[in-house]
């Protein structure tokens, strides 16, 4: 995922948290802000230490996610700004339990332009 990807700055964490829209699921919440006039969706990414103690399995889990991101982002809408928080429960997720549940997440909060079901991932 390239930089121009990803929500950087602290002040636009935030802006996106304070005003986006949340869903959640047992692994992710997610926060949406719609953005108009922009190229491509941005995306920013957070792991606590409640995920995992060491830096090792948050990396982990953080590559999972935008590897998921990459594989699935011709689907996902260009003009919004989203936040994804793990949550605990995704401490030991696998690579296919990281993409299974964040794209329900993302459907939940309508961010994917195709809904993604299990007989399409087949």
């Amino acid at each position: 995922m390239r930089k121009s990807y990803r929500v950087k700055s602290e002040k636009d964490f935030q802006t996106v948290f304070e005003k986006g829209e949340s869903m959640a699921n047992r692994a992710f919440v997610l926060y949406t802000l719609p953005k108009e006039g922009q190229k491509h969706f941005r995306v920013g990414i957070s792991v606590g230490k409640k995920v995992g103690h060491t830096a090792v399995a948050r990396n982990r889990l953080k590559r999972y996610i935008r590897a998921v991101l990459t594989e699935i982002k011709p689907t996902i809408k260009p003009d919004l700004d989203f936040l994804v928080i793990a949550r605990p429960y995704a401490r030991d997720f696998n690579m296919e339990q990281t993409k299974k549940n964040l794209e329900h997440v993302m459907n939940l909060a309508h961010i994917l332009t195709i809904k993604m079901t299990e007989t399409e991932e087949k």
